[in-house]
């Protein structure tokens, strides 16, 4: 019996090499070559990866523009992230850590959808077969009589069906499919005609026509792309749940978040009732964005005013705390920034969570600099409350008053927030959108303000005392003028 030949695929860019390499020869990616078998080419495969028909050309100016109609799913913060609902033949990849409420929350999203369809049925209005309009919005679902399916292939029927009576979604009217072969999942996306599909996951589906395991490069790779040609060419809306990697990346090669046209990540300590769900890519919206989730008895359920999460409940305030607002996508969240400086040995420690560790490192030393505030014989540990993650700059100017507050040991008056982002020159740089911040700030009953000079609005806010600097040095004195 002939031996199977081997060769190894980059995970990142789906490249293949006939020996392993410590680094791909394709996109110079280190320690992304996995073993797998080699696919005989034989002329079904051939005919199963074909490629589309070549349109023909057109002229950029003579194409038509218009908006993509989107369908509200019922949850108004997956729609947030989503960039207002889903769209007729997108395709969405969202991955998160096992047990985070993946399926549990596309389950809640497809009884609600499915509850619109059925509504919309129930209503008089367009014939069958009657198409959307071409922008704005959805809401019933007018023109897709198709319903939704939800195929699992990590769980059985039974199991759905349970965890459906568990969330409180009594009759629910969603088909569910257990099956985890392809053309199987392909012809009956075919024959019942959904407008939405979710796929769980995309680990766990096969072809025939390949060889190698489910869960495996190529076998990821492959179904999601004919999935994908599926969903433009029927116009059913298809949403992977992809696994995730000890790293926290999306399992499978890279190539396949260049597939799809949204791509989401959950996020959120399973030891905590909080979780975040966050657009990295997504062709119809702004990325960025973020929809806060509490986890409850009876599933997930969106949080109005997500700031509220994001701030500790002191009657008075601490020494180490200072409140900054952050900006999601097109959202504006008050976060609190904790920060604890405690005498350290020969080598001081640094450790930041949720904020970057080289920034930190970055800061103290402008912090020195300009304004004389050593921390060279100190460990410092800086925390974003709640398990948020912030990566805009506009955080130094928080974080240096934080381990200013924590080494005097005096706190920052009450209702005092301060963003802006910190030079190495020791000036103060604007944060964008600084009105819109402000605005949430007085609208939360924040009262005293440290912001970069050129973030002053021109008008005053109401209840907002605003102290505009240019330099670090100026607002330490600011800090010490008002305690």
């Amino acid at each position: 019996m002939a031996k199977d030949k081997t060769i190894y695929t980059c995970t990142e860019c789906g490249g293949t090499n006939p020996k392993w390499l410590g680094k791909c020869p394709h996109c110079g990616a280190w320690n992304t070559l996995i073993e797998s078998v080699a696919e005989s080419q034989s002329p079904v495969k051939n005919r199963f990866a074909s490629l589309a028909k070549p349109s023909e050309v057109a002229t950029l100016a003579d194409i038509e523009a218009t908006d993509m109609a989107r369908t509200p799913t019922g949850h108004e913060e997956l729609d947030r992230v989503l960039g207002g609902g889903i769209v007729e033949g997108g395709v969405v990849l969202i991955g998160g850590d096992p047990g985070i409420g993946k399926s549990t929350l596309l389950l809640q999203a497809l009884d609600s959808l499915q509850r619109g369809f059925d509504a919309s049925l129930s209503t008089v209005g367009p014939p069958q077969g009657a198409k959307a309009p071409s922008g704005g919005s959805d809401p019933h679902g007018v023109g897709k009589r198709g319903g939704t399916l939800y195929v699992t292939g990590e769980e059985s029927g039974a199991q759905v069906a349970l965890r459906s009576r568990r969330l409180g979604l009594d009759g629910s009217q969603v088909k569910v499919l257990a099956e985890i072969q392809l053309e199987k999942i392909l012809a009956t996306l075919e024959a019942t005609r959904p407008a939405v599909a979710v796929i769980d996951s995309i680990q766990t589906v096969y072809s025939e026509q390949l060889t190698s395991a489910p869960g495996s490069v190529a076998q990821v790779r492959e179904c999601a792309a004919h999935l994908t040609r599926a969903a433009k060419a029927s116009g059913v809306c298809i949403i992977l749940v992809g696994h995730v990697t000890k790293e926290g990346a999306l399992a499978g090669p890279r190539v396949l978040e260049h597939m799809v046209d949204t791509v989401l990540y959950f996020e959120g300590d399973t030891h905590s009732s909080f979780r975040l769900v966050r657009a990295i890519k997504n062709r119809f919206g702004a990325v960025n964005e973020i929809g806060v989730f509490a986890m409850t008895e009876k599933g997930l359920k969106g949080v109005s005013n997500p700031s509220a999460i994001f701030l500790s409940q002191h009657s008075e305030p601490v020494p180490g705390s200072c409140v900054m607002v952050t900006l999601e996508g097109t959202r504006p969240l008050l976060v609190e920034i904790q920060a604890l400086v405690d005498s350290g040995g020969p080598s001081p420690r640094r450790l930041s969570v949720g904020l970057d560790r080289d920034r930190l490192a970055m800061l103290l030393a402008v912090l020195h600099r300009h304004a004389g505030i050593a921390c060279m014989d100190q460990d410092v540990f800086v925390n974003a409350v709640g398990g948020v993650r912030i990566s805009e700059p506009a955080a130094d100017l928080a974080v240096m008053l934080a381990i200013t507050s924590s080494l005097r040991g005096k706190p920052l008056p009450k209702g005092f927030i301060a963003f802006g982002e910190v030079g190495l020159a020791g000036e103060v740089r604007p944060a964008p959108r600084g009105q819109e911040r402000l605005k949430e700030a007085a609208k939360l009953g924040f009262s005293v303000a440290v912001v970069p000079k050129a973030n002053a609005p021109k008008k005053p806010i109401e209840g907002l005392t605003i102290h505009a600097i240019e330099r670090v040095e100026q607002a330490i004195e600011v800090v010490r003028s008002l305690a």
